[in-house]
């Protein structure tokens, strides 16, 4: 099986997440894809980040209303089950525990954190567990995709492993002693969850950026104000 495992803090969910979510599904032709809300992220202030429980109920809205990946997506509540910070590598040997043995995990994250790795908690030890795909957050010109690309490799190479290199016909970077990287771009929407938060704040409306059932949670709970 090929395992999709998408975390975050979701704070709200929307729709550039939702498709992110489809189009790596598609390209990486995943059997089935984990959403997984931190319930303490170890790496943000806790400062207008809402309840666990709400953030996950705006997913299962989310994830209900997207027919293109409902069937195929698990909001799985692991990080809100456990006490104190939501930590990547804690969550990966859950799922590695849990899956069949011989399934082939993915880790998918956006370029800005992933270049911020080597700052969690046993990172090295991520690259012998599970692949990664590191997606763009915005839209982009073809430019800037081969600026974000050497970025990444640069990264690898100075502060993971000056073994991996970019394979050609694997399409990613690949190290004999440790799994791939990948890098795809996601023709991602120009959304973030820090916005929808201030046009919250600001009294405006969400409703081009969320689905519409999230957008009705926000405002029947008051939250983000």
């Amino acid at each position: 099986m090929r395992i999709g495992l998408f975390g975050g803090t979701f704070n709200p969910v929307h729709n550039g997440h939702l498709k992110a979510v489809y189009e790596v599904q598609k390209r990486f032709a995943l059997d089935k894809s984990y959403i997984i809300p931190s319930a303490i992220p170890p790496h943000k202030k806790q400062d207008g980040v809402v309840d666990a429980k709400d953030r996950i109920e705006m997913i299962r809205l989310a994830v209900l209303n997207s027919p293109d990946i409902m069937e195929s997506v698990v909001i799985s509540d692991v990080e809100l089950k456990r006490s104190g910070p939501s930590y990547t590598i804690d969550t990966v040997l859950h799922f590695k525990s849990i899956l069949p043995e011989d399934s082939r995990i993915y880790f998918i994250l956006g370029l800005d954190a992933f270049l911020e790795i080597d700052t969690w908690k046993s990172y090295m030890d991520l690259f012998l567990l599970t692949s990664f795909i590191v997606i763009t957050r915005f839209p982009a010109k073809q430019n800037d995709i081969s600026i974000m690309r050497k970025s990444l490799e640069n990264y690898l190479q100075n502060r993971i492993s000056l073994n991996y290199k970019y394979s050609d016909s694997e399409s990613c970077y690949v190290n004999n002693e440790r799994k791939p990287v990948f890098f795809f771009d996601v023709n991602p929407l120009n959304i973030s969850s820090t916005r929808i938060r201030r046009l919250i704040s600001q009294g405006r409306s969400i409703r081009l950026f969320v689905p519409e059932k999230v957008d009705d949670l926000i405002k029947t709970k008051g939250l983000y104000l």
